[in-house]
């Protein structure tokens, strides 16, 4: 197949038609609904499954198994698919992995999507170990926006957490993103009850100091997070509370949009945002897919199973056949994973090891957070 032909969507318009009727277009894509009508909007692609962290909420055991290298998408053939999902109505893009830093050559992949006209958001969420020495080169590739990973700011509680040293280099990594202009930086802090819960203060204190938000997340239930329990869970109203009592009464702000982070401002202005997957999930505005290193798609953070494009890819099938397939899967999509899980009457781990050890592709460090 020629992975550089262009996808001709107005010809065959494979995502024409939701329950019966034409779908509005976005720009010059086509904008492909669900059947509860959830757009296909944000696509996040995991460049590699592996990592140079062992965050005890993701990756707690001693060996994993790990995708074939001959399976891994090339470039191109991310560019090619990005550029499908792109027809399809997809405007945000967000590289993950594992630790996306690892992928050699990461910043020519950037400049490759950044130049997809329909693409109006790049971003890119990472460790911060290696960030330092990448910062720069990520801006100049045209990266719009980074997310970076900090869950405590004690270095004794970050050796116990991720199994190594490092927290001075991601803070210094932090600072150099900051230098190399980077004006849209998040940090996202899993709270674990019982090891970080007593944090988050000080993250906030930390965020407001170098001039980026922080994002707490509840934790999940999700992939390799093999040792979760609902007792470990802070939930948002206790964020909430234990943050009023330290700053002073918090706002709400209320905006539009699927950003699944529901965010605040305290009384001096500060802001600051909680994602609630666990307790308040936002299954019913999700227009998030995820493209794993491999080219298998996932509908949804929690689904079992995905459908594999780079098979269809190096298989010779036409763009416009796998803009078919995309827009056929999206429209059927009735997934509402975080919700479903929610409702159980006994929760435990989403996967065991040894289901995990049979198939790498339920790891999140696969599926991309």
């Amino acid at each position: 197949m020629k992975v550089a032909e262009s996808a001709n969507l107005q010809s065959s318009d494979p995502a024409a038609g939701h329950s019966g009727s034409p779908e509005p277009h976005v720009g010059s894509a086509v904008r492909v609904l669900d059947a509860f009508g959830r757009p296909l909007a944000n696509l996040r692609v995991s460049v590699t499954d592996r990592c140079n962290l062992r965050c005890q909420y993701c990756m707690p055991e001693e060996e994993y198994v790990w995708l074939p290298r001959e399976e891994i998408l090339n470039f191109e053939e991310v560019r090619a698919l990005v550029e499908i999902f792109s027809g399809l109505g997809v405007v945000k893009v967000r590289l993950t992995g594992g630790e996306p830093l690892l992928r050699r050559d990461l910043d020519q992949l950037l400049r490759m999507l950044a130049a997809n006209p329909l693409l109006r958001d790049l971003a890119l969420t990472t460790n911060g170990l290696l960030l330092g020495q990448y910062a720069q080169a990520l801006r100049e590739a045209g990266l719009h926006r980074l997310t970076v990973s900090l869950d405590t700011l004690r270095p004794e509680r970050f050796r116990a957490l991720v199994r190594r040293d490092g927290l001075a280099e991601v803070l210094q990594g932090i600072a150099t993103a900051c230098a190399a202009g980077f004006s849209r930086i998040k940090l996202n802090a899993v709270v674990i009850r019982g090891f970080n819960d007593d944090e988050l203060a000080d993250l906030i204190d930390y965020g407001r100091g170098v001039g980026v938000e922080v994002r707490f997340i509840e934790y999940m239930d999700v992939g390799g997070a093999t040792r979760w329990s609902l007792s470990q869970v802070v939930s948002r109203a206790e964020m909430l509370q234990r943050i009023e009592s330290r700053f002073g009464t918090i706002e709400a702000l209320h905006e539009d949009g699927t950003a699944p982070a529901d965010r605040f401002v305290l009384p001096d202005g500060t802001r600051f945002g909680i994602i609630s997957s666990t307790t308040s999930p936002f299954c019913g505005s999700c227009d998030r897919a995820r493209l794993m290193p491999d080219g298998m798609w996932l509908l949804c953070l929690y689904a079992e199973r995905g459908i594999d494009l780079k098979g269809m890819l190096r298989g010779g099938a036409h763009r416009g056949e796998i803009a078919q397939a995309i827009a056929g899967a999206w429209r059927g999509r009735t997934d509402r994973g975080a919700e479903q899980r929610k409702a159980l009457n006994s929760r435990n781990a989403l996967f065991r090891v040894e289901d995990l050890r049979q198939d790498p592709h339920r790891e999140m460090h696969t599926r991309g957070g």
